[in-house]
């Protein structure tokens, strides 16, 4: 494992920005939870960590590489989404 960095990334689709400068920092060990209302943008930025869409602006970073150009597969990540199921009683 190692740290994960966010420093200022931005996503913008044409001229909308939709994530405005977000700042975050994992170390080792840590553990992080995203919540928020649907379209608020967390699959987005996962997105855009494993490398599946496109960083606009700021820096990616796993340990002290920065992953911004680096293909999905060369990331050694990946993340699936959580559902929930309801079981009838």
């Amino acid at each position: 494992m190692a740290s994960l960095t966010l420093n200022n990334v931005k996503k913008r689709f044409g001229h909308i920005e939709v994530l405005k400068g977000i700042d975050i920092a994992i170390d080792d060990g840590d553990f992080l939870v995203l919540v928020g209302p649907s379209g608020c943008g967390k699959s987005t930025l996962l997105n855009m960590i494993a490398g599946l869409d496109s960083i606009s602006d700021g820096q990616v970073s796993i340990g002290d590489v920065v992953i911004n150009d680096l293909h999905p597969a060369d990331r050694d990540i990946a993340w699936c989404f959580s559902h929930t199921r309801c079981i009838p009683t």
